[in-house]
């Protein structure tokens, strides 16, 4: 059984950098594609990051050149780094499997961009 814990989610101001961790048990991670996604209370989950198995990458237009999705095997642990964060960065963020996103998800971390 998957089972993900976002951290590192933070209240941070513009153009700040957070990096956060999601934390794998149950599968390998480097078997499996993975995803970031962001959601709010007004707008549709979101996939901002993708990290394929042989660590090709994707963003989203709205993250492109200031997110960074990447893998470390050895931890189990996916991450998101994201740089020069702005306001509309906020948000819930959580990560998933490609195969498991119809099946349980983590509680996810905020991540809350204000001055």
């Amino acid at each position: 059984q998957v089972q993900l814990v976002e951290s590192g989610g933070d209240l941070v101001q513009p153009g700040d950098s957070l990096t956060l961790s999601c934390a794998v048990s149950g599968i390998s991670v480097d078997r499996y594609a993975w995803g970031w996604y962001r959601q709010t209370p007004w707008k549709e989950r979101e996939l901002v990051a993708h990290l394929r198995q042989n660590g090709a990458t994707q963003y989203a237009d709205s993250v492109k050149g200031r997110f960074n999705i990447y893998r470390d095997d050895a931890k189990k642990t996916v991450y998101l780094q994201m740089d020069s964060l702005n306001p509309g960065d906020t948000a819930v963020y959580k990560c998933n499997a490609d195969f498991n996103i119809y099946g349980a998800w983590g509680r996810g971390t905020q991540v809350t961009v204000s001055s």
